[in-house]
């Protein structure tokens, strides 16, 4: 039986920071507001940036969504390719379709960014589709996005086992909506404590350990995430 993996990209695949909190950092500076801590900015790194802006900084949703064109002012002449894949991606991702999992990406990053993110980093090949938010931020919630993603992939989870990978709580919250499990990484930009508030199925604090989940899964071994 065919098992599908689902991936988060920031803070999962790769690390985004300098190029996001940098994006970020220069977005503020339209509406006058200067933060020089990129630290303060990490927050941004998974969630809509719409939702991020409103929380962190009380933007009003329209000065949210107006927000945006800023950030991908510096995001595509510069930011997008600020970032790294983590230590081991690769081969994890290898061993994992050497093994016969069916890998995907599902991100609230927009798509088009996704995909080219991926390709100048290698990663591309190992997914055989590509799911993200639309560039206006209409399809972007990770719920949405994941459905989104299933649909293209022609998968019902009711029929196929599939589980997603991510990093943050709204990692957690898509998958659940969508009735899969999820695996939640620690070397990300997310907790503990925030993925198990979220209902996290599995933990992993290291990329080989979550190789070796997601192999126990796909033999229909569940592991307690107290252990991961």
């Amino acid at each position: 039986m065919e098992h599908i993996i689902l991936f988060d990209l920031d803070g999962t695949l790769t690390d985004p920071k300098e190029g996001i909190t940098k994006s970020v950092q220069h977005s503020l500076r339209a509406y006058g507001i200067e933060e020089p801590d990129l630290e303060a900015l990490c927050p941004f790194i998974g969630p809509p940036l719409t939702e991020s802006f409103m929380e962190f900084y009380g933007f009003s949703e329209a000065d949210a969504r107006a927000a945006i064109p800023h950030f991908h002012e510096y995001f595509v002449g510069r930011g997008i390719f600020e970032n790294r894949p983590y230590e081991g991606i690769h081969d994890m991702l290898e061993g994992l379709c050497r093994d016969g999992f069916t890998l995907a990406v599902a991100t609230s990053k927009p798509e088009v960014f996704a995909e080219q993110i991926l390709e100048h980093f290698g990663l591309r090949r190992y997914f055989k589709l590509v799911g993200g938010a639309d560039m206006e931020e209409k399809r972007v919630k990770k719920g949405e996005v994941i459905a989104w993603t299933l649909k293209r992939l022609g998968v019902d989870p009711e029929k196929t086992p599939v589980i997603m990978v991510g990093d943050r709580r709204h990692d957690v919250a898509g998958a659940k909506e969508n009735g899969l499990l999820c695996a939640g990484v620690l070397f990300g930009y997310g907790s503990r404590e925030e993925l198990l508030e979220a209902g996290v199925d599995y933990l992993a604090e290291s990329v080989e350990k979550l190789g070796e989940i997601l192999r126990l899964w796909g033999k229909g071994q569940r592991q307690s995430h107290r252990n991961a």
